[in-house]
C-alpha cells in the first residue's frame, strides 16, 4: 500500500497545517517543509493520483475549482511578494502520488 501523505496526513488531521484558502473540495495550505521561502501547496479533497489521470472523480468541475484557487493564491503572492510561480509534477517528478500544486514565490530555502 502507497502512502499517500495528503490524505493520510493533511487531510486526516494528522498533521497540522496552516490554511491558506479552502473551499468544499479545494485545500491550500502552507508547505509543511518548505523549498521556498513563500511556498503553498493546494491539494483537492479527495484522492486524484495525478493531473493526468483517468480517474472518475477527476473532474472538470472539480480541475476548474482547483485552478479558481491556485488563482488566487498566485495572485495574492503575487501582490503580498512582486512574483509567483506555479508548478505541478506528473511521472517520476511527482513524489506523492496525490494531485497538487505547489505556488511559490521568494528564495530557494
Amino acid at each position: 500500500m502507497t502512502q499517500d501523505f495528503y490524505c493520510d496526513e493533511v487531510l486526516s488531521g494528522k498533521t497540522q497545517v496552516k490554511v491558506v484558502m479552502e473551499t468544499n473540495n479545494v485545500m491550500a495550505y502552507h508547505h509543511t517543509r518548505p523549498y521556498y521561502k513563500h511556498h503553498i501547496v493546494v491539494i483537492p479533497k479527495i484522492h486524484i493520483q495525478s493531473f493526468i489521470s483517468e480517474e472518475e472523480e477527476n473532474n472538470d468541475e472539480l480541475l476548474l475549482e482547483m485552478m479558481q484557487v491556485i488563482k488566487k493564491v498566485a495572485a495574492d503572492l503575487l501582490a503580498q511578494t512582486g512574483s509567483s510561480k506555479i508548478v505541478t509534477n506528473l511521472g517520476s517528478y511527482q513524489d506523492s502520488k496525490h494531485q497538487h500544486w505547489h505556488i511559490v514565490s521568494g528564495e530557494r530555502t
